[in-house]
């Protein structure tokens, strides 16, 4: 018999003799009067207490009854991992009688297991799912299983008053359908983007509950399982590893079935180029182009150079500014616009007028905030399809994932009070598995990424790029006027003395600039200038939001720039080692000791001169060269300092350099005289001596 007690199911096994129901508890003799006579039965105590010890066998969690001797169990146990249905079948193999249900409110289970059939149909840009679903006699509604799954509920209401249960195995196939799927009545309709939750029906439809009846469009998308091998762009055909035409064909697929996708791939792995060559594919097969590429501010030149570099057939303007303009027609003409976040909240009311084939957000985790501005400015932008960049598009927890796909495939995820109730709470508060396997369902098809370890064998050893940076208006002015200034003293100097006498105000003006690329808090000067610090917010971005797990080494000449970056990284919690000329050789080695077999260690501060040799330090495969300079045989050094006998990981290698400014111009000046770098010039002052006035001019242009 069952019985309820609180939230919890008390099974009292009843045993009859002759009519008289009997508990384990009561006496061991029963006496019966039988017409004229008195019936006395001994109990079978073996056999009854061979049941009882088979039915307590059933659970592991029965607690044990002391009056009754019945069992007694949590309602949530009765329903964890079908163990009704299992209790059921063991009373129907043993042929005992189960009473009692109807006199249960909380615990009136129906005793019949779903029978459920699916029949799935395609349209345009959906699928259809007829549903049916019944116990015994007993059928449910949609509606009503929507309902049941958003209570956590693992049991429907019936309409004659029982419970109807939904085993594990039935809300592992099916509640991932109901949960985002739309209707009700008899029918579900799910968009193209839940693809991946059909295929998984799909893939079990020989099953007698599940068939389809499914257009050719199907299969075609059905094909991100297996994307169709295509060609890229000649300009790029020889440059790409094979990696980055898988990312291309991978993109390219996108487009075709109209599919927003975020490209994960590791830091250093070459986004930008794989996306350029996907819009580059698009102009050479459609004939036009109109596309948005919108980044963070240090990004900006970044995207232009590799536009030109590897795409250069694609016309490109950077929309920044007080310059920019403020007619969408002027901008239509491009083939690619690049502009910045807060650009975009400026400017959403013009860009929203332009229809755009593509539209790529880089560093797309910027928009994670749902109720954000610029989050809500992308939103409004009019765009054929889009895509989503980002070596982490989950930086804190399950949440930073929504607003991303909201903005690529809206209504993938539900809305936004929907995927927290049911993804990111459980996920991130709980851990819970099974909504993170049916996330993972979800986002699959939508987000490709490649880890440096899992494409190691594409790589070269080592890897170096140019990070350029623009300053913003504060440090912009303090530069200009320092330029401006010793532009006019050291060319009046040249004027009276000669270049040759001139050569210590030059090397002053130089260090001046350099210092103030920087930070102009580190001049040492007697007014103290505020830490306007392009490189320090660009290198503090790198750190928190790109490398992730990695380690990196950064070096400075300048150790005002080092006390800042350890300022900022003890600001971000972020640990660290550091060591300069100063340091001495105890500590260098608890240093190295500490960053090399540290898992919490993740960044290395060091004074580029003092971090030249004799250093092992393979635990990095990140390098940041924050103020890189004439001669590059130093920072080679430093590279060097982690790409060397027993590194087993690639190396990527940055250099930052400060658009429009003294860094950029020595690297367009050593392009024109490469030979001569590379062979004479050891340091600044041999720098300098080989300067000439119009060197000179066009430094402190």
């Amino acid at each position: 018999i069952l019985q309820e007690k609180g939230d919890h199911l008390v099974f009292q096994p009843v045993f009859s003799y002759k009519g008289f129901d009997t508990r384990p508890t009561d006496k061991a003799t029963i006496i019966l009067p039988d017409n004229d006579k008195i019936l006395v039965i001994k109990r079978n105590e073996e056999a009854e207490k061979e049941f009882v010890e088979k039915l307590q066998n059933l659970h592991s969690q029965f607690s044990y009854h002391e009056d009754t001797g019945g069992l007694v169990l949590k309602g949530a146990d009765v329903l964890r991992n079908n163990w009704f249905f299992l209790f059921i079948d063991a009373m129907k193999e043993m042929k005992v009688p189960v009473f009692g249900f109807e006199a249960l409110k909380n615990f009136r289970f129906n005793t019949a297991r779903p029978n459920t059939h699916i029949h799935v149909s395609s349209g345009l840009d959906w699928f259809d799912a007829k549903v049916e679903i019944e116990f015994g006699e007993q059928k449910v509604g949609i509606a009503d299983i929507k309902k049941a799954l958003a209570g956590k509920q693992s049991f429907v209401q019936l309409d004659d008053g029982t419970l109807g249960i939904l085993p594990d195995e039935w809300l592992k196939k099916y509640a991932l359908l109901f949960k985002v799927g739309e209707g009700k009545n008899d029918k579900l309709r799910l968009s193209k983007y839940h693809l991946s939750v059909i295929d998984d029906l799909y893939e079990r439809r020989d099953e007698e509950e599940i068939s389809f009846t499914l257009d050719a469009k199907y299969e075609r998308l059905r094909e991100f399982k297996n994307i169709p091998e295509t060609a890229p762009p000649q300009e790029v055909a020889g440059i790409l590893r094979p990696y980055q035409v898988a990312g291309f064909q991978w993109l390219n697929y996108l487009n075709d079935v109209g599919w927003g996708g975020i490209l994960a791939d590791d830091m250093g792995l070459g986004k930008t180029v794989q996306a350029l060559s996907m819009i580059d594919h698009f102009k050479k097969t459609t004939g036009g182009l109109q596309s948005l590429v919108i980044c963070p501010t240090t990004l900006i030149y970044n995207w232009q150079k590799e536009v030109l570099k590897f795409t250069p057939s694609l016309s490109c303007q950077i929309h920044h500014g007080n310059l920019r303009t403020r007619k969408h027609e002027e901008l239509m003409q491009q083939n690619i616009i690049v502009t910045t976040y807060g650009t975009l909240r400026s400017d959403i009311q013009m860009l929203m007028k332009i229809p755009f084939d593509y539209i790529i957000l880089d560093e797309s985790q910027a928009i994670k905030n749902p109720s954000s501005k610029v989050t809500k400015a992308a939103s409004l932008l009019n765009a054929k399809n889009r895509l989503c960049m980002s070596g982490t598009p989950l930086q804190n927890n399950t949440f930073d994932i929504f607003a991303q796909m909201n903005f690529l495939n809206p209504g993938l995820l539900g809305s936004m009070e929907f995927f927290r109730n049911e993804f990111a709470t459980p996920i991130d508060k709980f851990s819970d598995l099974i909504q993170k396997d049916h996330l993972r369902k979800l986002l699959y098809p939508f987000i490709l990424r490649r880890t440096k370890e899992q494409v190691a064998k594409d790589l070269p050893e080592k890897t170096e790029t140019i990070l350029f940076c623009e300053m913003e208006k504060e440090q912009r002015q303090i530069y200009d006027a320092y330029r401006n200034s010793y532009r006019d003293k050291i060319l009046g100097s040249i004027n009276d003395v000669g270049i040759d006498k001139s050569q210590l105000t030059i090397l002053q003006g130089l260090m001046k600039l350099r210092q103030i690329c920087d930070s102009p808090a580190i001049l040492n000067e007697e007014d103290k200038y505020p830490n306007h610090s392009i490189k320090l917010d660009e290198l503090t971005r790198e750190i928190t939001e790109n490398i992730g797990e990695h380690k990196a080494l950064i070096f400075s000449q300048f150790l005002g720039m080092l006390a800042l970056i350890k300022e900022k990284l003890k600001e971000q919690n972020i640990k660290f080692e550091y060591f300069d000329g100063s340091t001495t050789p105890p500590e260098r080695e608890r240093a190295i000791e500490n960053f090399q077999n540290s898992e919490e260690c993740r960044v290395f501060l060091i004074s580029l001169k003092a971090g030249g040799v004799g250093l092992n330090l393979t635990a990095a495969d990140y390098v940041y060269i924050v103020d890189p300079w004439w001669n590059p045989a130093v920072e080679q050094q430093a590279i060097d300092r982690t790409h060397r006998i027993g590194q087993t990981k690639n190396i990527f290698a940055y250099r930052m350099i400060c658009i429009d400014t003294i860094e950029d111009k020595i690297l367009q000046l050593q392009e024109r005289k490469r030979t001569l770098a590379k062979e004479l010039i050891a340091d600044d002052s041999t720098f300098v001596k080989s300067l000439t006035k119009a060197d000179v001019e066009y430094l402190f242009s």
